[in-house]
């Protein structure tokens, strides 16, 4: 061990004397210069690399739209105040060979605290993350197209000329009427940039699923379709927002059809008027001819009024089997009714709830 130290302190000694000399002195400056700026270099290059560039402390949301250039994302990330650096990305984007090239559209999912490489690997390969898609509360295609559109990057105005589009629904054996039949109320997860023709038809596949042996086998024995039961749904759903009556509900408008009687459902004529502000219906509101209208018309409407609750189809397909025909809102104000068999009982339930109203100011 001393005769290392030993060794040691002369190869030491032997420096200083070589460094004494002004040439050798400039060339250790000149090696330490080269030695620092490597150093620097190498903690840019790594720090470029891996540490954050990310402005945000948040998620963001980038959205890129057809025939991006790399340059114009670099500058609308910029823009939006998502990265705090271009040059760094920029550099990171040449090192792995992103560069003079367009970008995949889609919807990135930018995290905070992510580094240039996660970022540029992200778009190289066009990983982008799905929408979460929420549908609900939709009355009218119109409705639906405008929630799809505010969810991905094809407009309303596309998803509403595909649904009046009858060459393409005729592929899919739906019509403009049926055509809501395929979406059923959840949250769901599709890429933003998807082609509005694949939105429909993955959600076809995907109700296809929600209609399984047990809901086939029910749907049948009520001699009812598919589409049918759907329709009727969206009725039962607008007639009462108590969950626990719907089947009850169900039964009623199921003993009407069955026996060819009109449904009279005043929820079909709100939707024949297309004036959802309608609190009472009224002769006037009865007296539209539409195919909606069924006080007008015998059996069931073309097509659902509104897109029901998965609670509501199967309310119907497990309908209350009952004798009742008619049915009134309670005097109560508690948002259930009251059944009956015959007119004369329904009609009794009826004037209870007129005085009701009339004697509490209604």
């Amino acid at each position: 061990m001393n005769l290392s130290l030993k060794g040691l302190k002369s190869y030491w000694q032997l420096f200083l004397k070589w460094a004494k000399d002004p040439i050798n002195r400039t060339k250790v400056y000149i090696l330490g210069l080269v030695l620092l700026s490597i150093g620097i270099i190498k903690i840019y290059f790594l720090s470029s690399l891996f540490l954050s560039n990310v402005q945000q402390k948040e998620a963001s949301i980038f959205l890129i739209y057809d025939n991006y250039s790399l340059d114009s994302v670099i500058v609308n990330l910029k823009k939006q105040d998502i990265i705090k650096n271009e040059g760094s990305f920029k550099l990171v984007c040449n090192l792995l060979g992103f560069k003079d090239q367009t970008v995949k559209s889609g919807r990135y999912k930018i995290k905070p605290g992510a580094s240039n490489f996660s970022m540029v690997r992200m778009l190289k390969s066009g990983m982008q993350s799905p929408a979460k898609i929420t549908l609900n509360n939709v009355r009218t295609l119109e409705e639906l197209a405008y929630k799809l559109g505010s969810y991905l990057k094809a407009d309303s105005s596309t998803f509403i000329n595909l649904f009046h589009n009858q060459q393409y629904l005729d592929s899919l054996g739906l019509t403009q009427e049926t055509v809501m039949t395929v979406f059923i109320p959840d949250t769901y997860e599709m890429y933003w940039d998807l082609e509005p023709e694949k939105v429909l038809s993955r959600f076809q596949t995907i109700t296809k699923k929600f209609w399984n042996k047990e809901r086939l086998a029910k749907a049948d024995s009520l001699k009812l379709t598919q589409i049918e039961v759907y329709t009727l749904a969206s009725i039962v759903e607008k007639e009462t927002n108590k969950v626990d009556e719907r089947p009850a509900i169900a039964g009623v408008y199921l003993n009407r059809f069955h026996q060819g009687m009109p449904l009279q459902a005043d929820p079909t004529v709100v939707f024949a008027n297309n004036d959802f502000t309608i609190k009472r219906v009224t002769s006037k509101h009865t007296s539209i001819d539409s195919p909606y209208n069924t006080y007008m018309y015998t059996g069931l409407p073309p097509g659902p009024i509104c897109m029901p609750e998965k609670s509501s189809i199967d309310a119907v397909l497990n309908a209350t089997a009952h004798d009742y025909i008619f049915f009134c809102a309670r005097p109560d104000l508690s948002g259930y009714h009251a059944f009956a068999v015959t007119f004369n009982a329904h009609v009794q339930n009826a004037n209870a709830y007129r005085d009701f109203l009339d004697k509490n100011g209604y």
